[in-house]
């Protein structure tokens, strides 16, 4: 019988000088990452909390989730849906849910499940599966990249809105939204869990996807988050939209085939 554990690395660093908006959490057949939306700039949020706050609150209670799920019968979109119904219920007590800028997150989640490996996007995070022969494929929410460049007024008005972008937030319909999909697990040598702050090496600064796949595998995380750090400062602020510098989390995981022995082995029976 084959079996496929899953390893992770994990790596989440904070933009220079700054608090860490984002978060790296793995468990024996999981990985997710989530990172917090920049809070609009002197707006009120209707909310005694944090993004970070928010940040831990969907991230722990996601995993959990996921803990008490081992034969992955809940789909990934429901188990998120649960979360993020389960926190509005407590949040919702202290807080103010219907304000437009309260806080949001995006998440990348992948899960092993038997012979398939399932994941899950919602916001611009980003996962990354590289095959055994190299190539890669790139699961990645842009709903948010076609609205940027509007003003802080006008984008917070799609934010979970049909027609413009979905997030993890007080909205446990989001979840609904999420891109979502499997592959079997069969020919796969890595993944990568990235947020944005992470992806703009190949996003930005021009790495391939297989190059920035085999820079993680090769060397890990944190050399790969001091490779966009390098390229930040090479960069004159302002070449590109939004924040010159960011919180940058990326995990790796490998998946690795074990053959184990039947009865008829001969170390096994005389």
């Amino acid at each position: 019988m084959t079996t496929t554990p899953l390893s992770t690395e994990a790596a989440s660093i904070a933009t220079p000088g700054g608090a860490n908006e984002d978060l790296a959490l793995t468990g024996p057949q999981f990985a997710l990452v989530l990172d917090g939306a920049t809070a609009e700039p002197g707006a009120s949020t209707g909310c005694g909390h944090d993004v970070r706050w928010l940040v831990a609150e969907v991230g722990t209670r996601l995993a959990r989730a996921l803990l008490h799920d081992p034969d992955a019968r809940v789909p990934l979109r429901e188990l998120l849906h649960d979360a993020l119904a389960e926190l509005a219920a407590d949040h919702g007590r202290t807080c103010d849910l219907d304000n437009p800028c309260s806080p949001t997150a995006t998440l990348a989640l992948l899960r092993l499940a038997g012979d398939t490996v399932e994941h899950l996007v919602l916001g611009d995070s980003t996962v990354a599966l590289r095959d055994r022969s190299g190539a890669v494929q790139v699961v990645t929410d842009d709903r948010l990249e076609r609205l940027i460049h509007l003003p802080w007024a006008e984008l917070r008005r799609h934010r979970n809105r049909p027609g413009g972008f979905w997030v993890a937030g007080p909205r446990p319909e989001a979840a609904r939204r999420a891109l979502a999909g499997s592959l079997p697990v069969a020919g796969l040598g890595t993944a990568a869990l990235l947020t944005d702050g992470a992806a703009r090496l190949a996003e930005r600064y021009g790495c391939g996807w297989p190059d920035l796949l085999e820079l993680l595998e090769r060397e890990g995380p944190v050399q790969l988050v001091e490779r966009v750090r390098a390229a930040e400062l090479r960069t004159a602020p302002g070449r590109y939209p939004g924040k010159h510098q960011d919180d940058a989390t990326a995990v790796l995981c490998r998946f690795e085939s074990h053959e184990s022995h039947d009865s008829h082995d001969s170390h096994e029976r005389p």
